[in-house]
């Protein structure tokens, strides 16, 4: 397959080109700076600048782009900057797409389990309604973005991601760094679910996304969620630290500002599509998620 990913550049992204690349695909990635070799296409989303003619034949699209959640506190300036990295992008791709004379089959778009807010105890399916915090509003947004595409007949899959587990980078990594220095334990009042992916199951669910029909939004989330209390303490375990000092809320905000709430927050998320569609997670609970991260 002819694939054209854009976000090449992020945690996920320089994961998934390396593999899509490693299985046979050739893979086009769009980039803002000058290119450098022939594999790269040069685009401008603020300006909605991706000129169609230059695309070629694509079979598949996936749109990884958009600023980081937890990488800054969330000033107005930075919130404005969360969504529109996600809105302009997505629509000058899929503006490109639908202008194609032959168009891919599929784009599979980033999106997030932020959709839902907070659930508390309720088991959130792709079905669960959506929340109405700012990270809600910014996946309504994103997706809605997608519309045109799916209008114009490409199948769209929306990934909406966990809290991604990889021992490097994001959020997870920030809290690796804790747990070795043995400053690591529940966070609030730790009975808050909390839903995870592991990187390899991340790059594997995307990549099945490809050459499946599971359109709609898409939960890319480990079977068994677990709460947070869990997850700190089966962590601990595998990294053999302490994890038993709880980090009050009031603490969190402190640090996080307004993100904190998405920590705290309660999100028991199952991955209903990906399972029946066939899909199999290599690390399908918090223990091997964990055991996974420890190794890794």
């Amino acid at each position: 397959m002819r694939i054209l990913v854009s976000g090449a550049s992020g945690l996920i992204g320089r994961h998934l080109v390396a593999k899509l690349r490693n299985g046979g695909h050739e893979v086009v990635v769009l980039v803002r700076r000058p290119e450098r070799e022939p594999s790269e296409l040069r685009w401008d989303p603020a300006t909605g600048d991706l000129d169609p003619a230059r695309l070629g034949r694509i079979d598949a699209a996936v749109n990884l782009s958009g600023a980081g959640v937890g990488d800054k506190r969330w000033t107005p300036k930075y919130k404005e900057l969360i969504l529109r990295s996600r809105t302009e992008t997505t629509s000058t791709l899929v503006r490109a797409l639908v202008a194609l004379d032959e168009r891919p089959e599929v784009l599979v778009n980033a999106s997030a389990i932020g959709a839902y807010g907070d659930g508390g105890d309720t088991v959130l399916t792709e079905a669960a309604p959506r929340g109405g915090d700012f990270l809600a509003e910014v996946v309504r947004e994103w997706e809605e973005a997608t519309e045109p595409a799916a209008a114009a007949g490409i199948r769209v899959s929306l990934a909406r991601t966990a809290l991604l587990a990889n021992p490097v980078g994001g959020a997870f990594g920030q809290l690796l760094t804790l747990f070795r220095l043995g400053l690591g334990g529940p966070m609030g009042d730790g009975r808050q679910w909390w839903s995870l992916i592991s990187m390899p199951d991340e790059l594997a669910a995307l990549e099945f996304l490809l050459t499946h029909p599971v359109p709609g939004p898409v939960n890319l989330a480990t079977p068994e969620p677990a709460t947070n209390t869990a997850v700190v303490s089966a962590l601990g375990a595998a990294l053999h630290r302490p994890a038993l000092l709880p980090v009050p809320s009031f603490a969190l905000r402190m640090v996080l500002g307004e993100f904190a709430e998405q920590i705290t927050a309660s999100q028991r998320v199952v991955p209903t599509a990906l399972l029946e569609a066939g899909f199999t997670f290599r690390h399908p609970d918090v223990a091997s998620v964990t055991g996974w991260l420890a190794n890794a």
